[in-house]
């Protein structure tokens, strides 16, 4: 790739993650393109759809994510892998909602997309399946209550300076709801974030 190719490249996918970031995923092609300084026809020469460029845009974020299930797969504590798979996962949506936006998107267009986000899948699954062999998993989750925790942890990280610490609360609960056959005490809940009913501050009495 020529010099002046590779920087236009470059160019269009730091614009593409900005908008993306500030506006959502469904900013117009034509937006990306015009603040990137290219021409439309450079930028669907290079991404043909929306698709691909979100793709692009977040490779590394599916190759980290991808880790994390690999790392899952690793552990030869069923449970305690899947309780660190979504600690993480729902971790890293409060630093970067739009590419866990992407991952529960569907992008058919896309083989290469759409390939990682199978494997991420069928990963989930299987650690979904060895904590319940290990029984320490009630029997009635399913690998698709996966999207709703995901889609739940989406619906409580709206303020950065609250996200983290309502994250991690959300998600200690769920997991008390999901274990079976506890072999321990209850691990104690994070500390609660600073908000009240309907995200209004606290007050002092709690």
């Amino acid at each position: 790739m020529r010099s002046d190719a590779a920087s236009n490249r470059r160019r269009v996918l730091e614009t593409a993650r900005a908008l993306f970031v500030s506006r959502g995923l469904d900013v117009p092609m034509a937006t990306i393109a015009r603040h990137a300084g290219v021409g439309v026809a450079t930028l669907y020469r290079r991404f043909p759809t929306r698709e691909a460029l979100v793709g692009e845009v977040f490779s590394d974020e599916f190759a980290t994510c991808a880790a994390i299930v690999d790392d899952a797969l690793a552990d030869d504590d069923a449970w305690r892998a899947f309780r660190r798979t979504i600690e993480t996962v729902c971790a890293s949506q409060t630093r970067d909602r739009e590419f866990n936006d992407a991952l529960l998107s569907t992008f058919p267009d896309v083989a290469g997309f759409e390939r990682e986000r199978l494997r991420l899948e069928e990963g989930f699954a299987e650690v979904v399946r060895r904590a319940k062999a290990a029984g320490r998993l009630r029997e009635d989750f399913d690998v698709s209550d996966l999207s709703l925790v995901f889609l739940a942890n989406r619906g409580v990280i709206g303020d950065p300076a609250t996200a983290p610490a309502a994250s991690r609360r959300l998600v200690a609960h769920l997991l008390r709801s999901f274990e079976a056959g506890r072999a321990e005490p209850a691990r104690p809940l994070p500390p609660p974030a600073p908000l009240g009913l309907g995200g209004l501050p606290r007050t002092s009495g709690g």
